[in-house]
């Protein structure tokens, strides 16, 4: 489709601070209208190669918990480390030729033309894509009921919220219907629901898996990893989603394998473990949730780790840089950037792209009420800095890091709780815009700071707090992964596994 010349009134609109005359604005009219034949140009020779999507078979979503988006059987080979084991995909992700949505009706419809580097990966591997699990509405909340149609609800209690963003991903494994699942992390949503529903949530190292072919919020804080019922399952999902691409420039340069699964072998006793102080006792923490968290690295210690306490105080004024990048920086490429942005080396999806701007155009009323406080602060915030503040907190993620860091030089890794507290009520339709904002967004601030710095942090179930799980996170060094899934696994080991819900008729709804 031709780029149409603007109308005279539109061109004074583009040239309103250029300090143009009518005379000016006229003159430059043709050189204007010219200028659009390298897009028309452009676009006739993308066409030639773009990809179409191939025909897979897929059925609605129908989940007494809410957590399927779509039920499908999408397999490649039939050998490897993951043969026949069942996926469910996060849908932010893209797997070609099965709608994705992404939680939103500004997205709904959406059938994309490629897979993700991770879905190649995990087919290439053996693994059954058993269909796209639901997940929130441009995947910003930290709970569960903001994804479109339907909340996804709790499976140990469905009066409860899952967590978020991968709240589908996590309800998923935690009822034993699929074997793995894939979430996305950009302020905990790997590590949330792994933490209210009971299973086990990896985020690695940032760039150590490539997140071409997933929605974006903001490509400095984006991830994707592994949601298992054991660790073990973890490991084996990091061996096959590791590594280069090369259509992601936020992946090093070189990255060395790892045999994640082998490093479970690898004792852990003598291990450092440094327990952050300021991960506790926050206004909003269950004192139940912390005292969980402190009998897990009792049995860590136990178990032969050498446990101290360490005191962090930038990790209480991380969240400041998160909300300023995952909140202007969001608005700017996420919304007003229509997923992607500009100005970065990466593979595009021009299909989302033209289907998400035509979504939003009509259905922009339909986003979640997160959504819409990041669009209107984060606009607000470019308007009165023109990007300073964004600037500034990016500017500071490297002393953030460093905080971190010099506290990892002392210990192996650093434990806190995931989440202050247990998973919520699902709050109702009609709840004031406190109780929406607070049930979304009032658990993640141990969990944001981590996709700022990059760290590799797990989530694992700790004792049930009330009839209800908890998490330990584990931090470690940047691509030291297999050190903190050691750890992981050491503890899993010590508990004797991790609890299942029990069976859950759910309540759909």
């Amino acid at each position: 489709m031709a780029v149409p010349p603007p109308e005279p009134e539109r061109l004074a609109e583009l040239g309103a601070d250029l300090g143009l005359s009518s005379a000016e604005l006229a003159e430059f009219a043709p050189a204007v209208a010219a200028s659009f034949a390298a897009s028309d140009a452009v676009e006739a020779l993308y066409r030639r190669t773009a990809p179409t999507a191939p025909v897979r078979e897929w059925q609605p979503g129908d989940h007494p918990l809410n957590a399927w988006a779509v039920t499908a059987e999408v397999s490649g080979v039939t050998e490897g480390p993951l043969a026949g084991r069942t996926v469910a995909i996060k849908d932010n992700v893209a797997v070609a030729g099965i709608p994705m949505a992404n939680g939103s009706a500004t997205v709904e419809g959406f059938v994309p033309t490629r897979d993700a580097t991770v879905v190649e990966r995990l087919l290439d591997a053996g693994a059954v894509i058993a269909g796209k699990a639901v997940c929130e509405d441009l995947c910003f909340s930290g709970a569960s009921f903001t994804s479109q149609p339907l909340p996804v609800r709790n499976p140990w209690d469905p009066t409860r919220n899952a967590g978020g963003s991968s709240s589908g991903s996590a309800v998923l494994v935690a009822t034993g219907e699929v074997d793995l699942a894939l979430g996305g992390d950009q302020g905990g949503s790997v590590r949330i629901p792994s933490s209210f529903c009971g299973t086990v949530g990896h985020k690695p190292t940032f760039g150590l898996v490539p997140y071409t072919g997933a929605f974006p919020i903001e490509q400095t804080i984006d991830h994707l990893g592994p949601i298992t019922r054991t660790v073990a399952d973890a490991a084996l999902m990091l061996d096959v989603l590791a590594g280069r691409d090369g259509k992601d420039p936020r992946q090093p340069t070189v990255i060395d394998p790892v045999d994640y699964s082998a490093a479970l072998a690898e004792p852990a006793a003598g291990l450092r473990v440094g327990v952050v102080t300021e991960g506790f006792g926050h206004a909003n923490s269950d004192p139940a949730v912390d005292a969980a968290v402190r009998a897990a690295v009792d049995v860590l210690a136990a178990a032969g780790l050498s446990v101290g306490e360490v005191s962090i105080p930038w990790h209480l004024d991380a969240m400041h840089v998160w909300n300023v990048i995952a909140t202007e920086g969001a608005a700017y490429q996420m919304v007003d950037g229509n997923a992607y942005g500009m100005n970065w080396s990466g593979l595009y999806d021009p299909e989302l792209i033209a289907h998400y701007r035509r979504g939003r155009a009509e259905r922009g009323a339909e986003l979640s009420k997160t959504v819409k406080l990041v669009a209107m602060s984060g606009r607000h915030t470019f308007a009165v800095g023109g990007g300073t503040y964004y600037a500034m907190a990016q500017n500071l993620v490297p002393e953030v890091r460093a905080a971190y860091d010099a506290a990892l030089a002392d210990y192996d890794v650093l434990v806190m709780p995931t989440l202050p507290y247990t998973a919520r009520e699902i709050p109702p339709a009609d709840a004031d815009l406190g109780t929406y904002l607070d049930t979304a967004l009032s658990m993640i601030a141990n969990t944001a700071p981590f996709d700022v710095t990059g760290h590799p942090a797990c989530s694992v179930p700790t004792e049930l707090v009330d009839g209800l799980p908890a998490g330990l996170m584990i931090i470690g060094k940047h691509f030291a992964d297999a050190t903190v899934l050691r750890v992981a696994h050491t503890y899993e080991l010590a508990r004797g596994g991790f609890p299942a819900p029990r069976q859950t008729t759910g309540v759909s709804g």
